[in-house]
């Protein structure tokens, strides 16, 4: 086991874009989503500890408490390790759709593996912990479907910057796929190669070819998300804004980092009270 502290990062999950194409018999949602992952995040360190404990720091942390249902203690315990001591720095906003606590849980088990040597869990326990973490520990851009235990990898995408924004405004998830009126929708058709070309182009296609079902319920939960899109989808310089996940963040997508830069600041300056934060799509 190692003896100093080892860190992983947590970055925000984006679906650029999710199709919910049917329901089991048990009840989970099938989706197609195509998933990025942006250069903001929160982290998560580990060193040994005495017994099994988790700190939560960071300006995101108000409200957030170290239970034992806590994601990042469940992922300890999927790999049964009972002697760490877990920091969980939040900077993501908490439930609010771009993975938050399935990146870290995530980024728990990236750091426990390094941290005692033991293998990550098997697929099946990784599913467990939730829908997002198969592919938040990928970390890699991915088309996840299924219930989210089918990835498939994407190609290389062209450079993209992303303005992330969140009202602050809770979304709960199953308040969301319960206002839902169509839950058999189609797939997300293949990705073609003249949509690689540039960040114009992927944008044109996902503005035209994909979508989130889970926008017009989210709205119908919490209306202020349509401010949210108006207040994206008119910066300077955005290609595409769209809600993640089953919201409230939305993400701005750009093809350069200070056209991305200004839209934040202006955006801020704007709606202080929201949460806004950029970065770069990670390849």
């Amino acid at each position: 086991m190692a003896t100093d502290a080892v860190t992983s990062s947590a970055p925000a999950k984006l679906n650029l874009c999710l199709h919910v194409t049917g329901r089991r018999a048990d009840g989970y949602h099938l989706l197609d989503s195509l998933v990025v992952f942006a250069s903001v995040g929160d982290r998560v360190s580990a060193v040994p500890g005495q017994g099994l404990s988790l700190r939560i720091t960071g300006p995101e942390s108000a409200g957030l408490v170290a239970e034992p249902d806590n994601l990042v203690l469940r992922a300890a315990r999927a790999m049964e390790i009972s002697d760490a001591a877990l920091v969980l720095e939040k900077i993501l906003p908490v439930a609010s759709g771009i993975g938050g606590g399935s990146a870290d849980a995530a980024a728990a088990l990236r750091a426990l593996a390094a941290l005692t040597g033991r293998d990550l869990p098997p697929p099946d326990r990784v599913l467990a912990l939730g829908a997002d973490v198969p592919v938040c520990l990928a970390g890699r851009p991915a088309r996840m479907s299924g219930i989210g235990e089918v990835l498939a990898p994407l190609p290389p995408l062209p450079p993209l910057w992303c303005v992330l924004v969140n009202p602050r405004v809770p979304v709960p998830t199953p308040q969301v796929f319960g206002a839902m009126t169509r839950r058999e929708n189609p797939p997300v058709p293949d990705l073609p190669a003249e949509a690689l070309g540039s960040a114009e182009a992927l944008a044109h296609w996902l503005a035209t070819q994909t979508r989130n079902d889970l926008t017009a319920p989210a709205r119908a939960v919490a209306p202020v998300l349509a401010e949210v899109q108006a207040a994206l989808e008119t910066a300077p310089g955005c290609l595409l804004a769209r809600m993640s996940g089953s919201g409230g963040t939305h993400f701005g997508l750009f093809d350069a980092l200070a056209t991305a830069e200004g839209a934040a600041l202006d955006l801020r300056r704007a709606y202080p009270a929201w949460w806004v934060a950029e970065g770069n799509i990670l390849p």
